[in-house]
């Protein structure tokens, strides 16, 4: 597998996108502060626009991982759609944050999958309930979807039923019919692997599966309009020997190792960005409002690595306290201003389960930050 500069292999196929003045070199440095810049961490962003990533589609709105989604989040401009895979027990990808069906689709309600509930053991943790790995792709096909949080998003449960669980193909296929309009010509797709060892450990080798799906539609070159994620180091490492696609190395708030100058240094050997948690680029105060930020944004700059944190929500329930609008859960509090808080980081994009709130607050950004 050839390697090449992380910031090469960005540049490839993102100049609509990039700054390319700035990527000219082998490793972007972090920008000197601007005394007129927005306040945050004084680094700028290698993208000459952050990207917005529509989280499992725009999740926000319809049910998540489910074609509506995604069709929606190239409606609000998204720059990337992002689906999650796992795999059937006959070896295909489905479309799902994780390979527990339970809280995303109808399966508690077909009495003929009553004995596939079960509990398993996944990354060390215990759970109950019906599993990818235990159904046919044709089993899958005749669940349908539901939205995962019905206290928080109960205008999504009018949904509920109405889409089918879509295969990764499924979701290409949508993809590049959006990418064939101009609206979505710049669309690119950023898809994740779940509990890659898990699988492997059942002889379901994810890795092996999504490459060989990207090679038959001639996605697996260095200037594919695609990125590939995974929080697992070895998954991701297996991926950047298969493909020569672009690599994300995803970073929970338990993997803070990987933000160390030694774990940035290994990431750079195989990936090409970084997607760590908001709180390891912005942690927030006492008060509930954004505090000041780390130095993960400029390290990861300092060595050719983007970063794309996730994922940003606009209800009161998932946003900082210092950010709440009143005492309803549902409502939507001041998503704008964390937005910004977290763009003036310097990050190159953020996930989002609004890309249209993420897209409005980012072209202010831009706009206050250029003119």
């Amino acid at each position: 597998m050839r390697h090449y500069a992380p910031t090469h292999r960005w540049t490839a196929f993102s100049a609509p996108l990039l700054a390319l003045g700035v990527l000219a070199g082998a490793h972007a440095a972090p920008a000197a502060a601007d005394d007129d810049a927005p306040q945050g961490g004084g680094e700028e962003s290698i993208v000459e626009t952050p990207w917005v990533i529509a989280h499992r589609g725009a999740s926000a709105y319809r049910p998540e991982h489910t074609l509506a989604a995604y069709d929606l989040a190239v409606r609000q401009h998204a720059d990337f759609i992002e689906p999650d895979l796992v795999p059937t027990k006959d070896g295909h990808l489905i479309v799902r944050h994780e390979n527990e069906l339970g809280g995303t689709t109808d399966v508690a309600d077909h009495p003929e999958f009553a004995d596939r509930r079960t509990t398993k053991t996944i990354d060390g943790v215990s759970l109950t309930g019906w599993f990818s790995e235990d159904f046919s792709l044709e089993e899958i096909k005749t669940l349908r979807a539901v939205e995962r949080i019905p206290d928080i998003r109960p205008r999504n449960t009018r949904y509920d039923g109405r889409y089918e669980i879509p295969t990764f193909d499924e979701v290409l296929d949508r993809w590049e019919e959006h990418r064939d309009t101009r609206r979505g010509r710049d669309l690119q797709i950023i898809p994740e692997l779940k509990h890659g060892a898990y699988f492997d450990s059942l002889g379901l080798d994810t890795e092996r599966l999504v490459a060989d799906t990207l090679e038959e539609r001639g996605l697996d070159g260095e200037d594919a309009p695609l990125i590939l994620q995974s929080f697992e180091p070895g998954s991701a490492r297996e991926l950047d020997g298969l493909v020569d696609t672009r690599i994300v190395q995803l970073i929970s708030g338990s993997q803070r190792d990987l933000t160390t100058p030694e774990g940035l240094d290994g990431i750079a050997e195989y990936a090409q960005a970084i997607g760590p948690e908001t709180g390891l680029v912005l942690p927030i105060g006492e008060d509930g409002r954004a505090g000041t930020p780390t130095s993960l944004v400029a390290d990861a700059h300092d060595r050719g690595l983007l970063v794309t944190p996730y994922t940003l929500r606009s209800e009161n329930a998932h946003l900082p306290n210092g950010y709440d609008k009143g005492e309803d859960p549902t409502a939507y509090g001041d998503h704008r201003s964390y937005y910004t808080a977290v763009l003036a980081t310097g990050v190159d994009g953020a996930f989002s389960d609004s890309p249209d709130h993420l897209r409005a607050a980012r072209d202010a950004f831009v706009d206050g930050r250029d003119g």
